[in-house]
């Protein structure tokens, strides 16, 4: 019998997208000016006001006010009626220096026996179902949300959208787990005060939605994904009504609140730890990185058509306590998920010193990871430039996304036997 999944996503000016980019955006300035920072910064935004608070060791000092502001201007929040915008509302920062009593767990004489920020479990997860690797239902809602904010930003067929936005698909799957058709979509998008009546504005947004944002994001996708766009579709757009009052003034926005948005939409698994403001010895962080490079490396090879990597880890303690693999019976090798694991686990060095050496996290990356997923990227590399009253100017050339590079496939290959 059929059954039916669903993910959502949120616009990068949705209140908790909007804290994550600010605490990205500070941790990215600390590592330029500073690479072994290390960084807790959390974020709260509503209603004219952004409280930056955390923890912090760094040989750098920056104008966090001045990051903050630059952050909300980017994402759109530039006009008084938002009741929110960079350049007026106010900034506190209550950032203070990092507890001594973590950072000894963390600290070694040598790099390579750093140990683990904090205990937990993280998973990383790949499917073949995308050419991303990643679950189809969150990569679309993902996509209609990078279009809506396409055209928001070039103001002339959609002229009247604001920043906050979510959406949401549902895709019926066949008993074998195929997808076979979109089900539902919704999306309610926040836009400008319309001088019609609430009917025909409701009706003008649809219509946009349905009729322009779609085709652009199907034209976007691989033929085989395109099929599933029939005409069965329900879609519900702005089911509430108007939705002009939103963002950070509609609703208080906190780092770390979209973790399902910002990894797999929930498919696999979620061992409950944010990304967003952590430098790379929160194995919160890097080590979910470092699960989904094994996870889609694993996939991309041909182990298993369909696989969850956990890995788990004690504060202070430099080897993992545990890496555990499940293939949902899609493994193409005779090997029981045990035997997988095994080899899982010499193949891909798991201590954080490894994982940030091996994926280049001490850079500053994070920012262009804080919106739409931090998995399913393009790796690509990039300049950036950093300027501070107090540090002067850095310009560097950095790897993004590098934890989705397949860039293990031919060893993976030859330990599998493939």
């Amino acid at each position: 019998m059929s059954y039916l999944f669903t993910s959502e996503s949120v616009s990068e000016g949705h209140p908790d997208k909007v804290a994550d980019q600010i605490s990205d955006a500070l941790l990215d300035n600390f590592l330029a000016f500073d690479p072994e920072s290390k960084v807790a910064c959390e974020t709260l935004v509503t209603t004219g006001q952004v409280v930056l608070a955390g923890e912090v060791k760094s040989h750098t000092y920056l104008d966090v006010q001045n990051i903050a502001r630059e952050v909300i201007n980017t994402i759109g929040y530039t006009k008084g009626e938002y009741q929110f915008s960079g350049d007026s509302c106010g900034v506190i920062s209550l950032i203070h220096e990092q507890s001594q009593d973590i950072n000894q767990g963390v600290d070694r004489e040598t790099k390579e026996e750093q140990g683990a920020g904090d205990q937990g479990m993280m998973f990383g997860y790949a499917t073949k179902e995308t050419e991303n690797y990643m679950p189809l239902a969150l990569d679309i809602s993902h996509k209609i949300l990078q279009v809506l904010a396409d055209f928001r930003r070039e103001g002339k067929e959609i002229s009247y959208l604001r920043p906050d936005a979510k959406a949401q698909v549902t895709i019926e799957y066949s008993n074998e787990n195929v997808p076979q058709r979109i089900d539902t979509i919704v999306v309610s998008t926040q836009h400008d005060a319309f001088d019609d009546d609430d009917n025909k504005m409701l009706a003008k947004i649809k219509d946009d939605i349905v009729q322009i944002v779609i085709p652009e994001v199907k034209g976007q996708l691989p033929k085989e994904i395109q099929t599933l766009f029939d005409g069965q579709i329900q879609y519900h757009i702005n089911p509430t009504g108007k939705f002009v009052i939103g963002g950070p003034h509609g609703d208080t926005g906190l780092t770390g609140r979209k973790i399902i948005v910002d990894t797999y939409g929930g498919k696999g698994a979620h061992g409950g730890g944010a990304f967003s403001g952590k430098d790379p010895s929160k194995v919160d962080r890097s080590a979910a990185y470092a699960a989904r490079h094994a996870a889609k490396n694993l996939v991309a090879a041909g182990v298993a058509d369909e696989i969850l990597v956990q890995v788990s880890y004690a504060i202070g303690v430099v080897e993992p306590t545990s890496i555990f693999v499940e293939t949902y019976g899609t493994a193409n090798v005779d090997l029981t998920d045990g035997e997988i694991a095994e080899k899982v686990s010499r193949l891909f060095d798991m201590r954080p010193f490894a994982i940030e050496d091996r994926l280049k996290l001490r850079n500053p990356i994070y920012l262009e990871s804080a919106a739409y997923g931090h998995m399913g990227k393009q790796p690509k590399t990039v300049t950036k430039i950093f300027e501070s009253p107090y540090s002067g100017r850095v310009e560097k050339e950095v790897e993004l996304f590098t934890w989705e590079k397949l860039d293990k496939i031919e060893e993976i290959k030859s330990a599998f036997d493939l």
